[in-house]
């Protein structure tokens, strides 16, 4: 893979293999910022001793994080802009590393706290930049394939990287652990020095502003899709472990690992289909969810069903993030995909606070029998989005090259060109989906 200074222009081959070295640079870095936002968590008792506090306030440091993200993401994605864009990614990953050792070295509780705060505008920053730079490593045809491979370090991160870590923790102490997280993020630079090509950022004269990508058409609708989407898994998989004992079933773990290694599957499936069939592939993924919600609210006693229906619960999920900022990048082009996806990291955020409160009014007034109702409605809206939005946000098929030769007989497809940043997209759209 050809590295440019952050002044050159880099191009993508038109064929050949992914730059895997470069891609899994950016997974890592993914990994790494789940494995920093989640870790205090899993750790609540170990570290509320040593800070002087309740594991209650421990919690915070998860809420801090996130609180900072929704709010930093777009101001700082605006304003680091101009600057070229493999600097402004390490300068993230390094105040990760420098907010994991301030915590692994704090014994003040408004210390770590601070540290939290940082990380948490750090992880604004860094989600803001991973789709829209896998998009412009690979041609037009491949950038569903980059973004599944760059956004498999969240799988990755919550089914194998969260455990591990609060393992880590437990062995070791959770010191350690933070210490280790900030190592991982120095070597994660280096790394992105010597792999992860070089691009500009956007002159003055170039850049589109904020409110203009916002109005592009699609754009809206995959944030709402987004927003409906995190509500409603949100409403279940934060009270999971109630509805599981209401269920009868004592083993929320067991079905946290289930889901967890069902969205690897997801995410390996959507990776193999995402470039040929975008819209079909997130219409079954969303469906798939939905229709999974009636089988816990109703046959969730039935062990067997309620293990069934989280996994594919978590096949499903694990594919629709990737497919949902995929359509995103198609809709603002790359170029712009950095202000567009601050935009949608501020939404996911909200949508994650959205389901978590919704599904505990839920729980309170009507107990946990009625999650999986409550999040049934938010992702019915999510599935006639994506089944409204066949023109702009979630066209048929979009592809890079014309049809290929082997559409099936009697089934006529228009390719649509679409202009999307520095790359030029062709849409085909099956009449008989619409226009």
């Amino acid at each position: 893979m050809t590295v440019s200074s952050p002044s050159s222009t880099y191009s993508p081959s038109k064929g050949g293999r992914l730059p895997w070295s470069g891609l899994l640079a950016l997974s890592c870095a993914a990994f790494a910022a789940v494995m920093t936002e989640l870790l205090p968590a899993g750790l609540l008792p170990a570290m509320a001793p040593p800070l002087g506090v309740a594991e209650s306030r421990i919690g915070f440091l998860v809420t801090a994080y996130a609180a900072a993200s929704f709010l930093a993401a777009v101001p700082l994605t605006a304003a680091l802009r101009g600057l070229p864009r493999r600097p402004v990614l390490c300068a993230a990953l390094l105040g990760f590393a420098l907010s994991n050792a301030l915590v692994a070295l704090s014994s003040s509780y408004p210390l770590t706290f601070a540290a939290r705060l940082l990380a948490g505008a750090m992880g604004g920053t860094l989600w803001a930049m991973l789709a829209g730079y896998a998009a412009r490593m690979v041609p037009a045809a491949r950038r569903g394939r980059a973004i599944a491979v760059v956004l498999a370090g969240i799988t990755l991160a919550l089914s194998l990287g969260v455990p591990a870590g609060s393992a880590l923790a437990g062995a070791v102490g959770w010191r350690p652990a933070f210490g280790t997280l900030a190592v991982l993020a120095v070597l994660l630079v280096a790394w992105i020095r010597l792999r992860v090509p070089g691009f500009p950022g956007e002159p003055p004269h170039a850049r589109v502003p904020l409110t203009r990508v916002a109005r592009r058409p699609g754009i809206r609708p995959v944030l709402s899709v987004t927003l409906f989407l995190l509500l409603g898994h949100q409403v279940m998989y934060t009270y999971v472990a109630p509805f599981a004992a209401h269920a009868g079933y004592g083993r929320t773990g067991l079905l946290l690992a289930v889901f967890g290694t069902a969205t690897v599957a997801g995410i390996w499936l959507t990776g193999a289909l995402i470039d040929r069939w975008p819209r079909r592939t997130l219409l079954g993924a969303l469906a798939l969810f939905a229709g999974v919600l009636p089988v816990l609210g109703l046959a969730a006693g039935v062990h067997a069903l309620l293990v069934g229906a989280v996994a594919v619960w978590g096949v499903a999920f694990g594919g629709a993030p990737t497919l949902i900022q995929t359509a995103l990048v198609d809709a603002s082009g790359p170029a712009d995909a950095d202000v567009a996806t601050s935009l949608q990291t501020t939404v996911y955020n909200a949508g994650i606070a959205a389901g978590s409160f919704t599904g505990g009014v839920a729980l309170d007034r009507l107990g946990a029998g009625a999650l999986p109702w409550t999040a049934l409605a938010p992702a019915l809206v999510a599935l006639g989005t994506v089944a409204a939005g066949r023109r702009h946000a979630f066209p048929a098929v979009r592809r890079a090259v014309a049809p290929e030769a082997d559409t099936p007989a009697g089934s006529r497809r228009v390719a649509v060109a679409c202009t999307a940043g520095d790359h030029s997209v062709r849409r085909s759209v099956d009449d008989g989906e619409g226009q």
